[in-house]
């Protein structure tokens, strides 16, 4: 006997697919448009082709500008996620501890960025900042407005401070979810802590760390709010990221054609390297259950 389906369920969902064809779909095509175009004036268009994106893949400041930005993701990458990784480890699992962890570690994320970066300028002078007061006590020469060395290190420890909560309550979530039965077990096997960590709760952290590494993947590829207030991009262009360069080139130059492109090639970047990060774990996740099969 064959099945009926109703399908009507499907207008329920109708208005979402409308907005997402007006604020996605219909904007993503009018940067395509202007790619391909030099646009001299409301009437005034030209077609190029492919002429922007061959010019914006090879502009030496967009080159360096990415190449910054992949060291500081990485960077970002390989420091919060085992950071977060141990908080979520340490953190309380039961009783008021839990909860009133749970509410401290999460007072970073309800900061805006712009407030964030001013909170840290503030807190790196060494006039008035704690940090920088407290570094020029100790016989340290520290100025972000000068050193290139001084400036990255204080976004990198401001991301970090802002943004591994996130990824620790991912992990505890995922903790919080093992049943118990596998830890009686790894008990009555008399497992190491390390034995628990590696075989028991690191794998069923995958799919938790698949999310907490591409959503901090994307966040800081596209960082732009906290560097800018805290650094402007200085000293020079050392942190000068992708998406100033962009701002900078839409908004403060008005050039549309060169910055359509380069708006493309910066979300298919973003796309790629996010596809590669998913299908490695994946893999990885996947050569782990065959062995285990084994």
């Amino acid at each position: 006997m064959n099945k009926v389906y109703n399908n009507r369920a499907w207008l329920l969902v109708l208005p979402m697919l409308v907005l997402v064809a007006f604020s996605a779909i219909v904007p993503l095509m009018t940067v395509v448009n202007y790619s391909v175009q030099d646009v001299l004036g409301a009437n005034a268009r030209f077609f190029t082709g492919t002429e922007w994106f061959e010019t914006m893949l090879n502009d030496p400041a967009l080159q360096a500008a990415f190449l910054r930005q992949i060291i500081f993701s990485l960077t970002i990458l390989a420091i919060q996620v085992p950071l977060g990784i141990g908080i979520a480890l340490i953190m309380p699992k039961r009783g008021w501890q839990a909860s009133a962890v749970l509410i401290l570690i999460t007072l970073p994320l309800l900061i805006p960025w712009n407030v964030v970066g001013s909170i840290w300028q503030i807190f790196t002078r060494g006039d008035i900042g704690l940090m920088g007061w407290g570094l020029r006590q100790l016989g340290i020469d520290y100025n972000i407005t000068r050193n290139a060395g001084d400036a990255w290190v204080t976004i990198i420890l401001m991301d970090v401070w802002h943004w591994t909560p996130l990824v620790a309550m991912l992990c505890y979530s995922g903790l919080r979810s093992i049943p118990e039965a596998y830890y009686q077990a790894a008990r009555i096997d008399r497992a190491s802590k390390w034995a628990v960590f590696r075989y028991i709760q690191l794998p069923k952290l995958t799919n938790v760390l698949v999310i907490a590494v591409l959503l901090r993947f994307m966040h800081s590829f596209m960082i732009y709010a906290e560097p800018f207030v805290l650094t402007g991009g200085g000293p020079g262009s050392s942190t000068t990221f992708l998406s100033q360069s962009l701002t900078t080139m839409a908004v403060g130059q008005q050039d549309l054609g060169p910055s359509a492109a380069f708006s493309i090639i910066y979300f298919l970047v973003i796309l790629l390297v996010s596809w590669v990060f998913y299908t490695a774990i994946m893999n990885m996740q996947k050569d782990k259950h065959s062995q285990g099969g084994a």
